[in-house]
């Protein structure tokens, strides 16, 4: 089936339609799904505090996987999530490879730990920061694109932040508050006790 039989992609296409037109080649497809989502990627990646190429390499990868199993996602409304999780692993992979290199050296070169950092601690904000991008991605796609700029390292202005949201700049603050809301209860639903949001 030729491209020019597929209907570009529109910002109303549900995540099924967008999936099965990706899986038939259609590239206006795919570059809408990674538009959508590609901002959720990079959070769940940079809250790992990786460097900026790894970063990409985890955004790559995780779309990578995806196109591996564009046949087999079975909630296509969940993606976000899906994407999510499959980013936190690509971190945590990362992040093994990188303390494997430099384990032996850091034994060999510092006999005491650094008692300003303490592993527990890393560890449990790591997992908090996972399961907080995981519960982020599950919210409304408008939402999950206003957090992701709100709180982003490098952050915008609001004029930014409402030109890529496609909204009021009047419209963020509520929207933000219905945002934080619902994942605050989404949090303490699963027991995560009250986001310091």
């Amino acid at each position: 089936m030729g491209t020019s039989t597929y209907v570009s992609a529109a910002n109303g296409d549900s995540n099924a339609t967008l999936l099965e037109r990706a899986a038939e080649g259609d590239q206006l497809s795919w570059r809408h799904l990674v538009e959508k989502y590609d901002g959720v990627v990079r959070s769940v990646a940079r809250s790992f505090r990786l460097q900026t190429a790894d970063v990409f390499d985890v955004s790559q990868t995780t779309w990578l996987r995806l196109v591996q199993h564009l046949h087999t996602i079975r909630d296509p409304e969940r993606l976000a999530g899906w994407l999510a999780v499959t980013a936190t692993r690509e971190s945590l992979s990362i992040m093994r490879k990188s303390s494997r290199h430099d384990l032996q050296s850091s034994i060999e070169e510092t006999p005491d730990a650094d008692p300003a950092v303490d592993p527990e601690a890393a560890a449990a904000a790591r997992d908090a920061a996972c399961h907080l991008w995981s519960t982020v991605a599950e919210l409304p796609p408008g939402q999950q694109r206003l957090l992701v700029a709100l709180f982003r390292e490098e952050s915008d202005s609001y004029n930014d932040v409402a030109t890529k949201c496609a909204m009021p700049i009047g419209s963020i603050g509520p929207t933000r508050a219905r945002a934080l809301s619902r994942l605050q209860r989404k949090l303490a639903e699963r027991g995560l006790g009250q986001a310091d949001l």
